[in-house]
């Protein structure tokens, strides 16, 4: 019997003024910065949780909680490569993902090869298989997102069981 899974992921995190502001492992601006206990990395957070979904398992608060100092200022690449190791300690195989980012600043179209090549890395699967979309709110200014002080994403992730 094939069992076919998929699970979704959000993140959500307000910018600033700051040192860098990483999306998918990727330095897409140099002066913002998430706000947030980790290096904030909406893309990575949203994925991870898309994942962990998937195979029936907590969200990324729960692995990874924002009071622990295990986790200050932590590159979400690691938390994602932890994560990968949950789901093949499942005997789960990743088939494909899709993520959408929204957000007025930085733009990211310059920097969407690099992140689709960096994920599919740290995944172990084709670049082919990790889809990225960019995303505005047309600066509609109903929230942060449209006034530029939030980055946010979805992500959709479908694996296989192997075991």
């Amino acid at each position: 019997m094939i069992k076919i899974r998929s699970g979704i992921g959000y993140d959500i995190h307000r910018i600033k003024k700051g040192a860098g502001l990483y999306l998918g492992g990727i330095k897409t601006a140099d002066d913002l910065q998430f706000v947030a206990h980790s290096d904030g990395d909406v893309l990575i957070h949203a994925l991870i949780d898309s994942l962990l979904g998937a195979v029936g398992e907590k969200d990324i608060g729960e692995y990874f909680p924002d009071d622990d100092p295990a986790f200050k200022d932590i590159k979400s690449e690691i938390l994602l490569k932890k994560s990968v190791e949950i789901l093949k300690n499942k005997n789960f195989e990743i088939l494909n993902i899709d993520c959408v980012v929204i957000a007025e600043i930085p733009k990211l179209s310059p920097f969407k090869e690099k992140i689709k090549k960096k994920i599919a890395s740290i995944l172990s699967i084709p670049a082919g298989d990790f889809n990225l979309k960019a995303k505005t709110k047309e600066k509609i200014e109903t929230d942060m997102v449209g006034r530029g002080e939030a980055i946010e994403c979805y992500c959709i992730s479908l694996v296989r069981y192997t075991g």
